[in-house]
Order: structure tokens, then sequence, then C-alpha cells
């Protein structure tokens, strides 16, 4: 399934006339939205090729109707969402769930689709069909010299598929701990993943990033050998300047100051990128910005702020990915839903008036600093989000629109009820 241009066309000449009073209202008050529009409409989200299809708990997994069981519909289905909100125009690959059997014509329906791959991604958290050596007790952190031989020539294998691709980095999360005392030696752990990671590291081209990704707990409990933001630093500072830290916002123990995190990061010129979702718990995997979307806008504010003293450019020089799992709502809903929350979180950002904020921190004016984050986070940035959808040729309501097609009907109609997305 497409969608044409002129089914986005005619849905918004229903909605224009709304849209525009609201727009020219903010406008009235907004000194500089014209930048901000033309920023979000260059901001792309990519979306990763496993969270097409349901995803599961450790108790069950409920499919889907009509979820893409190849990669080419898997590139289709991202096609749907470029296609609404003109703000999802890459997809992420996990090796070897979505190996392109040929790379050109893979290539090929993504350009077609406006598309372009995003960080590729390995798994040496599980088992495959015919791998000779188990993952059980680790991967890159193994005891055993051949288990890690096994999981750095996997690393290898997805940079390949990678550059066959058209990507430009590698995104490596292990699952590598243990759950009971004594169980591993932290340190020689620590030492082997260095190792392993080298290898790969000497892999990559001069122009590709690693990004090492970091997780507190899960699926061992006791220890992460890559627990914390602090040890995928140590890590990425070890390796040089092509490994960075990549945040997955739902990889931190409650509570944790992401936002502080971030601009920590920043300041050291390794923060790579971002696995965008959301969380109650811990890695709930939910929508992002629908439990803690003032967060997510304190996380985006201090990007904003840290990119631009840096210099950074805010589309290409970090990684924007979503990372999440659709046990309950349509997949496709899903993305649409986070992705415009990426969007107005970013949009509130733009508007932190910097140069009045940093007067109330020189003057320790708590309540003036407070006032100026607030008042941007409580300003309903949606028009702003929507006109840059309008003037990028997207969906004024990328949701509604996707109701009134009845894109998941029409779906299961091509793929079927009991299509099942591979890889999970």
């Amino acid at each position: 399934m497409r969608i044409e241009r002129e089914q986005i066309k005619q849905h918004n000449q229903g909605l224009e006339a709304k849209h525009q009073r609201a727009f020219q209202f903010l406008k009235e008050d907004i000194a500089g939205i014209e930048e901000v529009v033309s920023k979000l409409e260059q901001f792309q989200i990519a979306i990763p090729s496993w969270a097409l299809g349901t995803g599961g708990t450790r108790f069950g997994r409920f499919s889907g109707r009509g979820e893409p069981g190849t990669l080419e519909e898997k590139i289709e289905d991202v096609g749907l969402l470029h296609a609404l909100n003109r703000s999802s125009g890459a997809i992420s690959l996990h090796i070897p769930w979505d190996i392109p059997k040929d790379a050109d014509k893979i290539k090929d329906l993504a350009a077609s689709l406006d598309l372009k791959f995003d960080a590729v991604n390995s798994n040496t958290f599980q088992d495959q069909k015919d791998q000779e050596l188990s993952y059980k007790h680790g991967s890159l952190h193994h005891v055993d010299p051949k288990v890690r031989k096994q999981a750095v020539d996997h690393n290898k294998e997805v940079i390949d598929h990678g550059i066959a691709l058209g990507s430009k980095a590698l995104t490596v999360w292990l699952a590598d701990g243990s759950s009971f005392p004594g169980q591993l030696n932290f340190r020689e752990a620590f030492q082997n993943t260095l190792e392993s990671l080298k290898e790969i590291y000497a892999h990559l081209p001069e122009d590709w990033k690693l990004f090492v990704e970091y997780k507190a707990f899960e699926p061992f409990f006791y220890s992460m050998t890559i627990g914390d933001w602090g040890q995928s630093l140590l890590l990425a500072s070890k390796l040089g300047p092509k490994a960075y830290t990549l945040v997955d916002l739902g990889h931190h123990l409650p509570n944790a100051n992401i936002e502080q995190i971030v601009s920590l990061l920043l300041m050291e010129g390794k923060l790579g990128g971002f696995h965008f979702n959301d969380s109650k718990y811990a890695d709930d995997d939910l929508t992002a910005g629908s439990i803690k979307p003032y967060q997510l806008f304190l996380i985006f504010n201090e990007l904003v702020e840290g990119m631009d003293n840096r210099g950074m450019d805010h589309v290409t020089d970090l990684g924007w990915m979503i990372d999440a799992s659709h046990n309950l709502k349509d997949p496709l809903v899903d993305l649409l839903q986070s992705v415009e929350a990426i969007m107005i979180a970013y949009a509130q950002a733009l508007l932190v008036d910097r140069k009045a904020l940093k007067e109330a921190q020189k003057n320790n004016d708590i309540v003036k600093a407070q006032n100026i984050l607030q008042n941007a986070f409580r300003t309903d940035v949606r028009p702003i989000v929507a006109e840059a959808r309008l003037r990028a040729g997207a969906a004024l309501d990328p949701l509604q629109l996707f109701d009134e097609l009845a894109v998941r009907k029409q779906l299961v109609k091509e793929r079927g009820e009991n299509s099942v997305a591979t890889g999970l």
C-alpha cells in the first residue's frame, strides 16, 4: 500500500482553515516562529524495523493483523509513516532479523519511498538457528575466546551489510551480565568487552560511528557489563573518536536524571544518539511522551542548548531513533504518536528564551528560570508542528488520515490476517 499525494491534499483541504487560525494565533506571539518551523521540517526520526510488528512480554505475545512478514514490507510500512508525517525518513535494521538478500533492490525500494538507512543493529542477545556457540553466558564479555570471536565476527558482518545499504553507524547493545554474585569477574568481563569492541571498531569505515548502548538491568539482575552511561562513556573514550554513547530513555534506574546525563555527554563530545520511548518503572518501551512528557521536553532542552553550544547540526550530528514495543496498540499508530511527541518536545525546546534563562541562572533567580522552562513546555506547539508537516507535504493530522484511509484494513487485505513480523 502507498499513500498518494492527492489523498494527503484532500485530507488537508478539510482541515487547513482551522489549522491556519491556530497557527496564525501563535505566529503573532512567538518571535522566530519561521525558524522553528524550518527546523521541524528538516528533523527526522528513524523507525526501527523491529517496531513494525506487535511486541510482547516475557509472558506472551499477541500478534497483530497484517504485520510485515518481509524486509520489503517493513520498508513499505516506514514509507507509509513517512508519507503521513514526513518526519520518519529513515529505517534502522536489526541483523540477522532483517538481512537484505539483494542490497541494491532494497536500496532502490527505500529510495522510491524517500527513505534512508539509519544505524544497523547487531544481535548477540539471542542464539540464532544453526549458530555454533551459545550466548547464554554472554557474548563480547564471554570467558571463552571462541564465543567472543563469534560475536565479533557477527558485528563485522552487520557493518558489511550496513555499508552495502549506505548506513553510517553500528549500534551495539549487549545482554552480557550476571544474576548472582561471583558468577563473573567484573574487571575481566569489562576488559574482554573492550578488547572485542576494539576489533569491531577497527572494521568500521572512516566515516562511520560506533554507538555503545547501556542498560541498568535485564536480562541479568545482579550486574550488566555495560550497565550505565559511565561504563559506556569509558568504553567509547578508550575506543577512539568514532565511538559514542547511545542513550535509550528506558535503560536507567528509576528517577535517573537523564537530562543531566545528556548534558555531560554532549559536553564531552561523546553523545552519539537516542532510542526514544517512555516508561513508568524501567524499560517499559512505551510510546514516547505518554508517561513523562515534561522529562522528554527537559531532555530536548539540554539537547538544543548543548548542540548549539558546540555548533552541531540538529539533523545530522546525532542519531535519532525510536525503540519501543507495541503490545496493545497498532504499531503504526503507536509510532505516529511517538514521532509527534518527539517533534512537540523538540519544538517546545526551540522556544526556550536562552538569553533570559542564562541571565536567570547567573542571578540565581530560581523562580524565573523555572517559569521560562515551564512557559515553553506549556505552549501548545501542535499547530507549529502541523505547519511543518503541511509545508513538507504531509498530513495535517496523520492519525486521522490513517483512520480515514483504513490503512491497517488495507494491509490485512494485502498480507492476510495471520502474517507475523519477522524477528520477534
